[in-house]
């Protein structure tokens, strides 16, 4: 079996509810590592990367240049994440704690530096959100649209690669029970495969994981990105 590297991202700027922040702490005490290593996994835990806390960024509006929110930071944090799976041995399996979803920008964006990358993004909201469509100017929001070269270039450019992290083609969303006006539209134009919680409870979780994985067969390299939110409130 592949080693796992478990690296923790501990941000929650990408949002306005605090304590997300608290994520790879809570998975480490629920005893992840652990967990893994009773199935079979060698397991290696890098530890946090280090990450600004909001009290730190405070000061006038929250919302800086094209409506985005602690937008500079978030893209600081999420180039050093990709920067540091990409430094990572091909061969082992990362696993990257959040932390809001605007964390997955770097995880993304670093594992699909070893070549072209699937996505199953595993969350009640589409996180396809532009600047523009964008009602709260939340980056955790926007990662989706962003790794498919939509929206502002800071995010979408994370590591100067000047061509979009995703093919939309390559990309599939489960779970979604809530998607705002604007990037419903640009989730149809993009061409992403959506599966909602709707067509999960008609479908059956079974069938769907078949279909995904037919539909991405042609990859080598698959990431999967989950949010808590889709979760059932009385299992989370």
């Amino acid at each position: 079996m592949a080693k796992v590297l478990v690296m923790g991202v501990p941000m929650d700027l990408g949002q306005s509810r605090r304590g997300t922040d608290m994520g790879p702490s809570a998975m480490r005490y629920a005893r992840l590592a652990e967990t893994l290593q009773a199935i079979g996994h060698e397991v290696e835990d890098l530890g946090n990367l280090q990450v600004p806390v909001v009290e730190s960024l405070q000061g006038g509006d929250r919302r800086e240049r094209g409506g985005m929110v602690y937008v500079e930071a978030i893209r600081e944090v999420c180039r050093r994440t990709a920067e540091a799976i990409r430094k990572l041995d091909p061969s082992v399996f990362p696993i990257v704690l959040g932390g809001d979803h605007s964390v997955a920008l770097g995880s993304i964006a670093g594992l699909a530096s070893f070549g072209p990358t699937g996505v199953v993004w595993v969350d009640a909201h589409a996180d396809f959100n532009t600047p523009e469509t964008s009602p709260s100017g939340n980056v955790h929001g926007m990662p989706l649209a962003a790794l498919c070269g939509l929206g502002d270039q800071r995010l979408a450019s994370l590591l100067g690669q000047g061509q979009p992290v995703l093919n939309p083609q390559n990309v599939v969303l489960v779970g979604v029970r809530s998607v705002d006006p604007g990037e419903r539209e640009t989730l149809k134009q993009a061409g992403v495969t959506v599966y909602t919680m709707k067509e999960v409870d008609r479908l059956g979780i079974a069938r769907i994981a078949e279909d995904i994985m037919a539909k991405l067969a042609h990859l080598s390299r698959v990431h999967v990105s989950l949010d808590a939110d889709v979760l059932d409130p009385e299992e989370a």
